[in-house]
């Protein structure tokens, strides 16, 4: 887990920034009335279902456990049966010769003293039955090399759906501070073009400059553009989560629960929840899989002893009771002798111990490079759980403030206007005001957000969502 997907909102720089960029109007009341509203955990369950690479685990998560059935017949006997008809001639010479890889070709024959290359055929049928009665724990050991590739398996998927998880609320709670910030802008420009029809009035009575209508009119322009500016991020957000839940759709709609009613509860502290986290998990299944894949790498050395069965047939044209020639085929396929063979057997293949030493040795570097990382995760657990505690400290305060702030803003934008309106202040200072208060509002509900948002950072640290899905319900 390289850090959490949590990024607080810096409201006054998006807000005041003069970029051209892309406009999108959407306005709410445009949205579809059928769309239907959508709950945190519904969205939760939706994109857990839905979500691409969620499933990609799944399917991850199937190979493992198929491959953890393959080392399981390992335990089986190997059974090998063959049966061929042929057609060849019959020519050979007393001495010995080298098997050669691929399919070999049988030399044995009648020694003659000429060659006759009139061909017959043949038959010939084999069942070879071997059982690795003693291995010295290589095949206990593939299976629990498999096993533990399983076990990594599902943590690593149970690992990705809490971060996807942890990604999909932050994702909510920016798509419902981005719609709040809509309405803010809407209500700003509202004010705006209200106080510039006053401006309006005043400039066309004679009473005031023709300057404050033109100051007017620039920010009642102002507005729309913040307006605009803020659809377009509450689009671009709504696409985003809707990208997460596993369907891009234009036309999302999420509750806002509890998120601006009231602020959540401290969670309880706990120096030990960290433990269970499931990129700890995850990391520690890493070092158990390469743990057991080079022990099974280690055992591969020993030697194999076998319990060998084995029984054929075979047919001829050429008759077993004399150099006898019969060219016709049913006297070529059918079976003449009959042998069978019982035995036990051991292979120890001595050169490709020089192979499998280092091939442990890798396994055992790639075991240490686990716990190191292992290590590693823990400490920067450790540091995040920290951090997110000292963060959702000053976020609950900063939420605290917010509404004082919020109404001094108020209370002065409203000494401002009436100031101006009985000709005891100029259109700069109630233009001032209008900036405050517009920025105060903004503050509110990116306080409210972040004080959520710093909880969600806890509860991502710790391992745990129900410390915020708790608190939302």
């Amino acid at each position: 887990m390289n850090g959490l997907p949590l990024q607080l909102f810096r409201a006054r720089s998006f807000l005041f920034k003069r970029k051209p960029r892309f406009i999108l109007y959407v306005l709410m009341g445009t949205l579809p009335v059928s769309a239907q509203v959508q709950t945190l955990s519904q969205v939760l369950d939706r994109s857990v279902k839905q979500f691409p690479f969620l499933k990609s685990k799944q399917s991850e998560m199937e190979s493992a456990q198929q491959r953890k059935s393959a080392a399981l017949t390992e335990r089986l006997p190997i059974l090998t049966v063959q049966h061929q008809y042929n057609y060849a001639t019959n020519n050979s010479i007393t001495g010995s010769v080298f098997n050669t890889e691929g399919t070999n070709v049988a030399i044995s024959g009648g020694v003659r003293p000429e060659n006759n290359y009139e061909g017959v055929f043949g038959s010939f049928t084999t069942a070879v039955a071997e059982w690795r009665l003693i291995n010295f724990g290589r095949v206990k050991a593939s299976i629990r090399a498999a096993d533990a590739e399983v076990t990594r398996a599902q943590e690593d998927y149970q690992n990705e759906i809490f971060q996807h998880q942890i990604r999909v609320s932050d994702a909510y709670l920016a798509l419902l501070i981005n719609q709040k910030l809509v309405d803010i802008q809407r209500r700003n420009l509202d004010r705006a073009l209200t106080f510039k029809q006053i401006v309006d009035a005043g400039v066309r009575s004679g009473m005031r400059p023709g300057v404050d209508s033109s100051l007017a009119t620039a920010e009642a322009s102002r507005a729309r553009i913040l307006l605009l500016e803020s659809q377009q991020r509450e689009q671009v957000q709504r696409l985003q989560l809707s990208e997460l839940t596993g369907l891009v759709e234009d036309h999302l709609q999420i509750d806002s629960l509890r998120f601006y009613t009231s602020l959540p509860a401290s969670p309880s502290a706990s120096d030990s929840l960290f433990l269970n986290h499931p990129a700890l998990r995850f990391q520690r299944s890493q070092v158990d899989w390469a743990t057991a894949r080079s022990i099974a790498t280690h055992r591969s050395l020993w030697p194999t002893i076998s319990l060998v069965g084995a029984g054929w047939a075979r047919g001829s044209g050429v008759q077993n009771n004399g150099d006898v020639y019969r060219t016709d085929v049913s006297n070529g396929i059918k079976y003449q002798v009959g042998n069978y063979l019982f035995g036990v057997s051991a292979r120890w293949n001595l050169t490709n111990a020089l192979r499998i030493k280092r091939e442990y040795r890798s396994d055992v570097a790639q075991t240490e490079r686990f716990q190191h990382l292992y290590q590693e995760q823990n400490n920067r657990l450790q540091r995040l759980t920290r951090e997110s505690e000292t963060q959702f400290n000053v976020a609950m305060e900063q939420a605290r403030q917010a509404p004082v702030q919020l109404q001094a803003a108020r209370q002065a934008y409203h000494q401002a206007q009436a100031r101006y309106k009985n000709g005891l202040a100029d259109l700069p200072t109630v233009l001032q005001s209008f900036l405050t208060l517009n920025r105060a509002e903004v503050d509110a509900y990116v306080a409210n957000s972040n004080a959520w948002r710093s909880l969600l950072r806890i509860a991502a640290a710790e391992g745990d969502l129900s410390l915020f899905l708790n608190q939302v319900k």
